[in-house]
């Protein structure tokens, strides 16, 4: 029997309302029908049977320590009192799940696959037997929670200095078909924010650019990306747009001090922009808007914000769900409690990662019992939940194949097509000295600066092509020591190609500025040095002595094949900085301009 039969369907009067969204099956990658409103009533009736609790479950997205759905973890039972994933979901009747590398989820596709099916099995034998919507962040780029041999692609910013939409809107697809072979149904991406403060600490490359309309843009191309071509859930993130800060808001509140009417120049026409192109879902952040809400409340919390500009002002009708409520930034002026019931008030329709599931839940039920939320409002949300389900199949087939892993994740075509779509990315920012393209001739290179893997990866690179490498690693925040080393193995080197990551954040990434003083110590050898920021292109105005400097905008294995190439001469740069690097301490002048990128 069909999951749609089981859910007994049969409508509230809000059903109409929001029958604007599409139907396709879990196989089918066309554009999605209309939902009837014949549908969208039957699932109005099914929710009158739903019990509060059920309703409230929907409301709620969860995740579970460990790989395996009946595999026990001491963590499940410290955060839900329950030992394995399988029994958090009977427990809660979630609507949603969202899978995380760090938290031990992810070992491979075929593995995650499995581990979806094992959870959907447990949601379709409790309660009204509803689905999951299981979810991640495979953003691409620096925020990937499934890595190879899963497709990997460089990243919003690299797809904004390609300025190539239709190459956006194919690593959407590839992604998105990907995550649905493993049983995942949403992807937290794109992320539609602006960023315009090169001293973002928490949004950077994330974002496609400083400019509103190449950020709309590309927006709009995965969007289609993930929905018409894949299947799956886009969710543009973060509204109403976290691209002005310099706070994270996984440990601050940030606030953004833009006038309404640099919101609506800068932040707001991505999001209207994806509104337009039918966008499933919207994310919150946790940051202060003041010009919006002058309370002084995150948006995550605000009805201004939520309500008043996202869903009357914007005219957005899909799923709206609040960004990670174990953030610091969303838990500093409320207890967790009130947390979860404000940000239902203000008009969000799922709560993701409660750090206190219990506490929050029962929060909201007993806010529902009072009056002070009526069940009415729940209803709207959970209708919302369950048509995004009817649309993208997770209702009428929540199940997959594992075996068909292989056919579908990380194909010999779909890698081929990521690295011809990177390789359009990397961005010759200056090359003063003519340091490149090197000759084929024989030479020995130095790989030196941040990433274990990446400046092997780079070295890999390398070595297929001739030359004889030497990989001295040296961190985020290299010590003395680190940088005496790499010093001394330059001089024994022909060329010394040197990482940087985020070597303009002496706030948190690089508190003593050791890789700036790595950068200055390699020049001072006189050897050839090449330096690559491989994340946030801002690095250059740190030490802007360096001859030759490229951007990657990424730091994978498919970046640095696509570094080496560019190095070599196998291919000519064509990226163009999709944001201005500004002079160090004067964000206002730009050093290298938006649009800038050299080549041969």
């Amino acid at each position: 029997m069909s999951a749609l039969r089981r859910l007994s369907l049969a409508g509230l009067a809000t059903a109409t309302a929001i029958a604007g969204v599409g139907v396709s099956t879990a196989a089918s990658a066309q554009p999605p029908e209309p939902v009837g409103n014949d549908q969208a009533a039957q699932l109005g009736r099914t929710i009158q049977r739903m019990s509060l609790e059920e309703k409230v479950g929907q409301m709620f997205v969860l995740f579970g320590y460990g790989p395996n759905a009946n595999q026990p973890d001491a963590r499940n039972t410290s955060l839900y009192g329950v030992a394995t994933p399988a029994e958090v979901v009977a427990k809660y009747k979630p609507g949603g799940w969202i899978y995380f590398s760090a938290r031990g989820n992810v070992e491979n596709p075929t593995q995650l696959a499995t581990y979806s099916n094992q959870l959907q099995q447990t949601a379709t034998s409790v309660g009204l037997r509803v689905p999951l919507t299981i979810a991640t962040d495979q953003e691409q780029g620096v925020v990937v929670r499934i890595g190879p041999p899963a497709t990997q692609f460089g990243g919003n910013m690299a797809h904004g200095a390609t300025r190539n939409t239709a190459d956006a809107r194919t690593a959407a697809g590839i992604t998105g078909r990907e995550l649905k072979a493993m049983g995942i149904r949403q992807d937290y991406a794109p992320v539609a924010d602006v960023n315009v403060n090169a001293l973002n600490p928490v949004i950077g490359v994330r974002s496609f650019s400083s400019d509103p309309q190449l950020v709309s843009d590309m927006t709009v191309a995965q969007v289609q990306g993930y929905q018409r071509d894949a299947g799956i859930m886009a969710t543009a993130k973060h509204f109403p747009g976290h691209g002005d800060t310099r706070d994270d808001s996984h440990t601050a509140l940030p606030t953004i001090n833009h006038t309404l009417e640099e919101w609506n120049t800068i932040d707001a026409p991505p999001f209207k922009a994806a509104i337009k192109a039918g966008i499933d879902s919207i994310m919150t952040a946790h940051i202060v808007v003041p010009s919006l809400d002058p309370s002084g409340d995150p948006a995550t919390l605000s009805k201004p914000i939520l309500t008043g500009v996202l869903r009357e002002q914007l005219g957005f009708k899909g799923l709206i769900i609040t960004d990670a409520l174990e953030m610091a930034a969303v838990r500093q002026q409320y207890g967790d409690a009130e947390v979860a019931v404000r940000a239902i008030e203000a008009g969000a329709d799922q709560l993701l990662l409660p750090p206190a599931p219990d506490v929050q839940f029962n929060a909201v039920l007993d806010a529902v019992r009072s009056g002070r939320i009526s069940e009415k409002r729940v209803d709207e949300s959970v209708l919302r939940i369950l048509l995004m389900k009817l649309k993208n199949g997770v209702l009428l087939n929540p199940y997959v194949d594992p075996a068909k892993i292989p056919s579908t994740v990380g194909t010999p075509a779909s890698l081929a097509t990521a690295q011809k779509i990177v390789d359009k990315s990397v961005t010759l920012v200056k090359n003063d000295a003519n340091a490149v393209p090197l000759s084929t001739d024989p030479r020995k290179i130095l790989v030196t600066g941040w990433g274990v893997s990446t400046t092997q990866s780079l070295a890999n690179s390398l070595t297929t092509r001739g030359a004889t490498t030497t990989v001295a690693q040296t961190g985020a925040a290299p010590s003395d020591a680190a940088i005496a080393d790499a010093v001394a193995k330059a001089k024994q080197n022909d060329v010394t190609v040197v990482l940087t990551m985020k070597a303009w954040d002496t706030t948190v990434t690089d508190k003593l500025a050791k890789q700036q003083k790595l950068v200055k110590d390699l020049l001072a050898t006189g050897k050839t040095v090449i330096v690559v920021a491989v994340r946030d292109p801002y690095d250059i105005a740190y030490f802007d002595a360096a001859p030759t400097y490229l951007a990657t905008y990424g730091f994978a294995a498919v970046s640095m094949e696509s570094l080496a190439k560019a190095l070599y001469g196998e291919i000519s740069p064509t990226g163009k900085l999709p944001v201005d690097i500004p002079v160090a301490g004067d964000p206002a002048t730009p050093l290298y301009p938006f649009g800038h990128g050299l080549t041969w």
